[in-house]
């Protein structure tokens, strides 16, 4: 794989999100459906619900990882996504991001985690 420039690696926006749902895909043994909270909007006044609840920023994101990890081993993990790409088309389900998991051969992806508590919608710099 060949380098690019520091300018360019400051485009790739990879925040910490929260896994709060999973779902299987019926189409595909390869995909899990992931809605991924990413912590209050962000660009936006404290947009505050009757219930005084902030409006959090949560996303549809497709991970071809279903034949190394159930939708319960994913419930609740704090891991790094490619936050700001362009939302693509996988069959007929739109993802709005990418995980982002280390190469474990032939284990399949390794899910990546912080070593401590942090927020939902932290940016990796």
């Amino acid at each position: 794989m060949g380098t690019i420039n520091f300018e360019d690696f400051k485009k790739l926006e990879i925040r910490i999100g929260k896994i709060v749902a999973v779902e299987k895909i019926e189409s595909s043994n390869k995909l899990l459906k992931l809605q991924v909270d990413f912590g209050p909007q962000r660009g936006t006044t404290q947009n505050l619900t009757q219930n005084n609840a902030e409006k959090r920023e949560v996303r549809q994101i497709l991970a071809g990882i279903a034949k190394f990890y159930t939708p319960e081993q994913l419930m609740g993990k704090l891991c790094p996504f490619a936050f700001n790409l362009a939302p693509k088309l996988m069959g007929d389900i739109e993802s709005q991001g990418m995980m982002l998991c280390a190469d474990g051969g032939e284990g399949g992806p390794m899910l990546l985690h912080p070593d401590k508590d942090i927020t939902p919608g932290s940016v990796i710099k």
